[in-house]
């Protein structure tokens, strides 16, 4: 894989024609325009099918574990670039490498500010999956097939707050028995923003999305992180915005106006 990372939004013209697609209508459309502009899942941006096993789990693991950190999408996805180039696809892999070696692979990727934070909780992280999972994240997937013990699992490791737990968990939908979390909050937001969402009942947001992205023929999973994607857009301009097909946030990356590769991912 490369140094650089999959655009988040199509050109222009196919952003406009996803608005205007002749066989979807109202929500289905609208939905459909928010994954073509603003992106789908970050883990296939990054060249990661984690439908694919448990290679490419262990890779969005080890990804994960950098969009955790605060620092801007952009930073996170080159950094990953850089530790993949380098032949460092799995967590497990972190404590055989130098730290110095870390650190200087996390400088080319702009962790300039927290090269050697991070490279630490790598190492620890790394430490932790050898002695209780024998190396492997995948493992902690295969262990607990409830969410609430699998979420439990993941959010005492190393680094590993409730966002990046979302994050991580939310992308292995139908993947691990137990990635079954709740509708990220900021995903209810950006549904309850564009008009998705008739309920603000947090049991019934999900069901509602989901149904929504059978319809206008998405995984589900796009849908959800396109619309957190939307929420993280809109921090400084919620109460400016009118929502729904007038929102200025699709409106402007619809034109190519807009970026989102400064915006955090967590």
């Amino acid at each position: 894989m490369s140094h650089s990372v999959t655009q988040r939004a199509p050109g222009a013209a196919a952003a406009r024609a996803r608005f205007t697609d002749p066989l979807l209508t109202g929500p289905a459309r609208l939905a459909r325009a928010a994954v073509g502009v603003l992106g789908g899942r970050f883990s296939a941006e990054l060249g990661i099918d984690v439908d694919a096993g448990d290679a490419e789990v262990e890779r969005w693991f080890l990804a994960a574990t950098l969009f955790g950190t605060r620092i801007s999408c952009a930073v996170a996805e080159r950094a990953f670039a850089v530790l993949n180039d380098a032949g460092l696809l799995r967590i497990g892999q972190a404590r055989h490498v130098p730290a110095e070696d870390l650190v200087e692979l996390l400088d080319t990727g702009g962790y300039a500010r927290y090269d050697f934070r991070t490279a630490s909780r790598l190492q620890a992280l790394s430490e932790i999956i050898d002695e209780r999972y024998d190396g492997q994240a995948a493992e902690i997937g295969r262990r607990h097939h409830a969410y609430p013990a699998l979420r439990t699992a993941l959010i005492v490791l190393p680094g590993w707050g409730p966002v990046t737990v979302q994050l991580f968990l939310r992308e292995l939908r139908g993947v691990w028995p137990g990635a079954r979390p709740p509708l990220d909050p900021r995903a209810a937001f950006g549904a309850r923003h564009l008009g998705f969402l008739s309920t603000d009942q947090a049991t019934a947001a999900l069901p509602q999305i989901a149904r929504l992205a059978a319809a206008a023929g998405l995984d589900i999973r796009d849908l959800e992180s396109s619309l957190v994607r939307l929420a993280l857009a809109h921090r400084r301009s919620r109460s400016a915005c009118p929502g729904g097909e007038q929102c200025g946030v699709l409106s402007a990356h619809a034109r190519g106006a807009g970026a989102l590769s400064g915006s955090g991912c967590t």
